[in-house]
């Protein structure tokens, strides 16, 4: 590659054609990776989606044999292997698959909004504005269950989202990566704080919120998927539209208004698309911690920075890694259960640890 520099097209990628044996830069961190390479980490990125939406059909308090696995789906009957595969399996699986691809693709998107490789939902409010709300539905009515406070915590997760945008761009300040990570850590403290306040005092608020809060997807099943799904649905339909802005915006901002990127409109898109995603996957299942942190960061190692590269690899990665984790979770202390986002924190402890020790961290 020579020193001179490629053109860019609006998409934010170079207007060089690629060639074999090198890599081209794309504007976010890294290289661009050859066609070849991205389909080669797409396909292998679904291999490992089969084999996690299977194990989780499978494994449980209950075993049923792969094979047996199998024959029921397509063929289910009066046996109690059918109904536990059907009845419960099958949902859980469904939905995990909704969450995790909806946590994935906002992780991402999270990333690329603040340049921050470390986002995830703690970062702009969604976790604790959606907590909030949970708690503080239950101690004003008294009411629980997940059917009946799923839609206090997406409108938690949408305040909070608002309050952040806000006050990260309040005055004349426009708002930016920095600001807006600032006033989401304040946001969430302040939340947070009010939270604790609230469940020290109710008793019923906190036995439901310590069973929300620890992220499972135990008992969640097909009304929780149809609720939610039109909200993912959009939320990615907005994240495939953002990328290409997204990607010239990565390249500076006065260099994305060159481009054409409307940068305020962007942003605001980007953060809906996000409350959309977050909001919906924490209302449903509870705060999953570093699903949207490590699901990234292995997309971007995979097929490089181009977002909408990322975006649809996260859509594939979030799922499995989800899934994954869920069936840890019901094995590691069989028969008993360990939340999922107990799990899933635990294999995203070490991806987090190499995030900061990476030399890579500030180049987002």
């Amino acid at each position: 590659m020579t020193g001179s520099t490629a053109p860019v097209s609006a998409a934010g990628t170079s207007a060089v054609p690629e060639t074999s044996g090198a890599a081209r830069r794309d504007p976010g961190t890294g290289f661009a990776r050859p066609g070849a390479v991205r389909a080669s980490a797409i396909v292998l990125s679904l291999l490992l989606l089969g084999v996690a939406i299977l194990l989780s059909l499978s494994f449980g308090s209950k075993h049923i044999p792969l094979g047996e696995t199998w024959s029921l789906l397509l063929h289910p009957d009066d046996t109690a292997e059918s109904l536990v595969l059907h009845e419960l399996r099958l949902p859980r699986t469904l939905l995990a698959i909704v969450v995790g691809a909806a946590l994935g693709i906002a992780g991402g998107l999270m990333q690329s909004l603040t340049r921050n490789p470390l986002a995830d939902p703690g970062v702009l409010g969604i976790n604790a504005g959606a907590s909030l709300a949970v708690v503080l539905a239950v101690a004003l009515t008294g009411v629980s269950g997940i059917g009946f406070y799923l839609w206090f915590a997406f409108a938690g997760a949408a305040l909070a989202s608002a309050g952040v945008y806000a006050l990260g761009s309040s005055g004349r300040n426009a708002a930016t990566p920095v600001r807006l990570a600032l006033a989401g850590v304040a946001i969430s403290a302040a939340l947070q704080a009010l939270t604790n306040t609230v469940i020290l005092g109710d008793q019923v608020a906190y036995n439901e919120f310590r069973y929300w809060v620890s992220g499972s997807l135990e008992g969640r099943l097909i009304p929780i998927l149809l609720v939610i799904l039109p909200f993912v649905i959009v939320g990615v339909l907005l994240a495939l539209l953002l990328a290409p802005a997204l990607n010239a915006l990565a390249l500076g901002v006065d260099t994305g208004r060159s481009l054409g990127v409307r940068v305020t409109r962007t942003r605001v898109g980007a953060m809906v698309a996000i409350t959309l995603l977050c909001g919906a996957a924490t209302a449903a299942v509870g705060p999953i911690g570093f699903v949207g942190l490590a699901v990234p960061f292995a997309s971007r190692l995979l097929v490089g920075s181009d977002q909408r590269w990322v975006t649809i690899t996260s859509a594939i990665l979030g799922p499995a890694w989800l899934l994954i984790a869920d069936v840890l979770a019901r094995v590691v202390v069989a028969p008993e259960e360990v939340p999922a986002g107990v799990i899933a924190a635990l294999l995203g402890a070490p991806v987090f640890i190499a995030i900061v020790r990476s030399r890579r961290l500030a180049a987002l």
